[in-house]
């Protein structure tokens, strides 16, 4: 069995040679496509022991994508970015693994990212399909996927991605997102993307649209639809009006069936019933048991990095908004009990309404 590392990169000084040293020893070759590199990325790539090819770009990240396969003789293709770094493995566990399913398939990899927020750094998981079959292309101008209808399994394989703390790429995203949506109306992936995008750049008015027309297209089994709902309702909550309140209303009750056993849905509703009972006490006053309810199931359900979502919505995050419910409420008890939760897996925000109480 060959397996080789299949790479587009520009400009990836800072994480490149961590990046190769960290994969070297699962792959047999390491092609390494530069897409206009303007520092040292084409040199780190030779002196870690990668072929270098170079590929003028063309406004399509799937046609370089399907470049750099072309280059490899592999019966297995493992895809990574310049700052993506695995985690152990060894190549027997990995070539066991690949063994395991019949037909033509993908390899998903787990990856976590971190990622800036209002407390400072947060992490996120997803698997994506990265350990590709030889022939198996890309498709997609932007956010680029594998062609064909393939079944993805979950391998031994695992990364953490750091990019989202030194670039932020939405800007350059952006253009060709919207590109994509023209081209596509009824994609609900892309709609997604920019949907997602323009969340990300605070133009949080301009992406609802995107998000209303991604939920109405999407159909239910595709993989990214679970997390595009959470994220909608995100935006709904944080644009905070009565109007997006009583359509969050709407989405949570027509989700919960299909998303109720994944922390990421039960964590944004209880921040939901939250907002909705601040929004009209008088009116809302019996919604406040399920603020509790909500962050007691992310604590049944726990974690599922498998599933994709937000770390913590099942542990620490979870445990600390339970602990703020009990100290509003006045159940000091309960709320040092749940902060003591929360710190002992190192959240440092509960760490300091310990110390306030």
């Amino acid at each position: 069995m060959k397996i080789n590392l299949v790479m587009i990169v520009k400009n990836e000084a800072r994480s490149l040679e961590k990046c190769l040293r960290l994969a070297k020893p699962l792959v047999d070759r390491m092609i390494v496509v530069d897409t206009g590199s303007e520092d040292e990325t084409v040199e780190i790539a030779r002196r870690m022991g990668a072929e270098v090819f170079f590929f003028s770009w063309i406004d399509d990240f799937s046609a370089a994508r399907n470049y750099a396969l072309e280059q490899s003789d592999g019966d297995w293709n493992l895809v990574l970015d310049g700052d993506e770094y695995l985690k152990p493995v060894s190549r027997s566990k990995l070539e066991h693994s690949l063994l395991a399913h019949p037909g033509t398939w993908l390899g998903g990899l787990l990856r976590y990212d971190s990622y800036p927020d209002e407390q400072g750094v947060s992490v996120s998981s997803s698997v994506l399909p990265r350990l590709l079959p030889a022939g198996v292309r890309y498709t997609g101008r932007i956010h680029e996927q594998p062609a064909g209808d393939y079944p993805c399994y979950a391998l031994s394989l695992e990364a953490d991605h750091d990019g989202y703390l030194y670039t932020d790429k939405g800007e350059r995203n952006l253009s060709y997102l919207e590109r994509e949506t023209k081209e596509h109306p009824e994609d609900g992936y892309y709609q997604f993307q920019l949907a997602s995008t323009l969340r990300n750049l605070k133009r949080l008015k301009e992406s609802l649209g995107y998000f209303r027309r991604f939920y109405r297209l999407s159909k239910g089994e595709e993989a990214y639809r679970p997390g595009g709902v959470v994220l909608y309702l995100y935006t709904l909550l944080d644009l905070g009006t009565m109007e997006c309140l009583e359509e969050a209303g709407r989405i949570v009750e027509q989700e919960e069936a299909a998303l109720g056993g994944w922390s990421d849905f039960c964590f944004v509703c209880g921040l939901f019933y939250m907002k909705r009972v601040l929004s009209d006490v008088g009116r809302y006053i019996e919604l406040l048991p399920r603020i509790e309810s909500c962050y007691r199931r992310c604590l049944e359900l726990g974690e599922r990095p498998e599933l994709g979502g937000v770390v913590g919505t099942g542990s620490f995050k979870a445990a600390y908004n339970l602990g703020a419910w009990y100290e509003v409420s006045g159940q000091k008890d309960l709320a040092v009990q749940y902060y003591q939760m929360a710190a002992k897996q190192g959240y440092e925000a509960a760490k300091e309404r310990l110390k306030a109480l």
